[in-house]
């Protein structure tokens, strides 16, 4: 997906079993994050990051929705151990990280693999990507802050 295109209706099941659509945040902004795997160093600073930010995201009109590979009850254990109060969408089919563009080819200590490219939408009150944060932007630990540079 690109800056301008609209995201899908039905994004996906959380880790609380619920059905996330993205005319449920109609009227609100979305920063929605593709992670590669959850309770992994990275992934958990990142998550983090947003959680201890997210009365400042929400202050400014946006709703947090992470999204892995991981199974439900993974991504539950994950978002308990963690604090974190956001849908962690279990894509194990992979068919939301396909068509928003961030499931492919990576190269990770020198090694060639197929997965989850690190990546973060910015969605508008309609459900359309406004911008589009790619793997080598993101900084785990500080990604909150990069956002809310991005949108102050």
């Amino acid at each position: 997906m690109n800056v301008g295109d609209r995201i899908p209706e039905i994004l996906g099941i959380d880790q609380n079993g619920k059905e996330i659509k993205s005319s449920d945040y109609r009227g609100r902004k979305i920063v929605l994050y593709s992670y590669p795997k959850a309770n992994t160093s990275g992934c958990t600073a990142e998550a983090c990051s947003l959680q201890a930010h997210k009365a400042e995201l929400e202050a400014k009109g946006y709703a947090i929705i992470g999204v892995s590979k991981d199974k439900q009850e993974t991504q539950a254990k994950f978002a308990e151990a963690q604090g974190l109060e956001f849908p962690l969408i279990a894509d194990t089919s992979t068919e939301l990280l396909q068509t928003l563009g961030c499931w492919g080819e990576k190269v990770a200590c020198g090694r060639r693999t197929i997965g989850i490219l690190r990546t973060t939408y910015l969605v508008n009150e309609e459900g359309v990507i406004e911008r589009i944060m790619g793997p080598k932007e993101i900084k785990t630990k500080i990604h909150a802050e990069q956002i809310l540079e991005i949108i102050k």
